[in-house]
Order: C-alpha cells, then sequence, then structure tokens
C-alpha cells in the first residue's frame, strides 16, 4: 500500500497533473452528455434531479482542483469553473427540446460544489496538505 507521502508527492507529479486534467475532461463530456439527453439513462438517476446535480458538481469540483494545480487560488478557480460550466449547460438546455434550463438547478449545482469543497478540505487536513 501507498503511504500517504509517496500519494501525496505522486499526486503532485506532471504524470498525475495529466490524468487529473483527463479526467476533468472526461468528466465534463460524461456530465454534457447526460445533460443534454432528453431522455437520460434510468439506471443513472438518483430520482431527484437536484440530488443529480448536487452529486456530480460535488465529484467535478475536487477533480478540477486538482487539474488546477500550481494555481495558489486552485480552489476558487475550479468553483468558478464548475460554477460557469453549470451555467452552460443549464443555457444549452434551455435551447434542446424535453429539456429546461432552471436557476434551481444551478443553485444544486453549487451546493454540490461546496459540498464537494468541503470533502476536499477534509481530505486535506487528514493527510496534512495546506
Amino acid at each position: 500500500m501507498t503511504s500517504p507521502p509517496d500519494a501525496i508527492a505522486w499526486a503532485a507529479s506532471p504524470g498525475a497533473l495529466r490524468l487529473w486534467r483527463g479526467s476533468l475532461a472526461a468528466l465534463m463530456l460524461a456530465i454534457c452528455i447526460l445533460a443534454f439527453d432528453p431522455n437520460p439513462p434510468e439506471a443513472l438517476d438518483t430520482g431527484w434531479d437536484k440530488l443529480n446535480h448536487g452529486l456530480a458538481f460535488a465529484v467535478l469540483a475536487p477533480c478540477a482542483a486538482l487539474a488546477l494545480q500550481g494555481l495558489h487560488w486552485r480552489w476558487p478557480a475550479a468553483a468558478l469553473l464548475a460554477l460557469a460550466f453549470g451555467a452552460f449547460i443549464e443555457l444549452v438546455q434551455s435551447q434542446i427540446p424535453g429539456r429546461s434550463g432552471e436557476w434551481q438547478d444551478l443553485l444544486a449545482d453549487a451546493a454540490g460544489i461546496a459540498l464537494g469543497r468541503l470533502a476536499g478540505h477534509l481530505l486535506e487536513r487528514k493527510l496534512e496538505l495546506r
């Protein structure tokens, strides 16, 4: 098993940075596919649209923060990137038949971003990252 210092060193390596950025791009693409489909797969639906948004953005925000390693303000930048992405989704959905753009969805995205930030903060404290 990898010890925390080794895992931390790996997570900050150039190879890991490429992985985080690729993961962020893949996650954003997956979210777009689900968000723009008039009939998304039921297997990926929690049954409550706002929870779907919150969970997606709770994963997206920390992934964005990892992809933005090296920036002094990476968490605020990650939050703004994720929120702008959420706004983009709502604008596009407002143009798709069978879908709608809603402010409440953007608020659910923001709640997910905050939850993702909290989880990231707790993990950083546990691993003693600053």
